[in-house]
């Protein structure tokens, strides 16, 4: 039978038997949906009563652009090696060991396209909590760090080209002009997408394109 929603609520849900916390990853490439997906399930199961599900997106590990001009990675934003991977593993690590205290983590603004530090509060009383990004799956370097921590990896994929018009709309949303945005998008985040479609087997679980049709995925 074809999944539905539902179907991924109560999934999401058996995660945190026991009252033990869980993290829940969501992985894909850029514009595949992860974080609409993600925020239909936080919505969802904290609708069930007072708040217990959080979500913290991979996207706060980026470096600053001042550090990529430094390192000479500015024209590939968005690759692994943008990103600080060590320290999102290590938050990762410390929402599963500190479970009695508020844990802060990094969040991002897209207007400015920057990290932003302790923008994202992460109480004691969440149980499950929801991270997504690109590279959850990667098993190079630092990277490899980031899987061990996660109890499940959910793998968005969506229609190749709706995917490429979505991100080209999110560039020229956030100040590129067509031209740029077409270009980026099938440069630097096209090589970033075949990346990341090469870690799909390492998932638990592959949402295929059409299986959640009822969501109108914009990321």
């Amino acid at each position: 039978m074809p999944l539905t929603f539902d179907d991924l609520l109560t999934r999401a849900r058996a995660l945190t038997r026991g009252g033990r916390r869980a993290i829940l990853g969501i992985a894909g490439s850029p514009g595949a949906g992860k974080s609409t997906l993600a925020e239909h399930l936080v919505h969802a199961l904290n609708a069930d009563g007072p708040p217990w599900v959080a979500h913290v997106p991979m996207d706060g590990f980026h470096l600053a652009d001042a550090e990529l001009d430094r390192l000479g990675r500015r024209e590939r934003k968005g690759a692994p090696d943008t990103f600080d991977a060590a320290g999102y593993a290590a938050l990762l690590h410390r929402l599963r060991e500190e479970t009695d205290e508020v844990v802060y983590a990094p969040g991002f603004e897209r207007v400015l396209e920057q990290p932003l530090a302790g923008a994202i509060p992460v109480p004691s009383a969440a149980r499950l909590v929801v991270t997504e990004g690109n590279y959850l799956l990667l098993a190079e370097g630092s990277w490899a760090r980031v899987w061990p921590c996660l109890d499940e990896v959910w793998f968005c994929e969506t229609d190749e080209q709706e995917r490429i018009r979505r991100l080209v709309a999110r560039h020229e949303e956030f100040g590129k002009d067509h031209e740029a945005a077409v270009a980026w998008v099938l440069g630097t985040d096209q090589r970033n997408a075949d990346l990341i479609a090469a870690t799909r087997e390492r998932a638990d679980l592959v949402l295929p394109p059409g299986a959640l049709p009822a969501l109108r995925p914009s990321t």
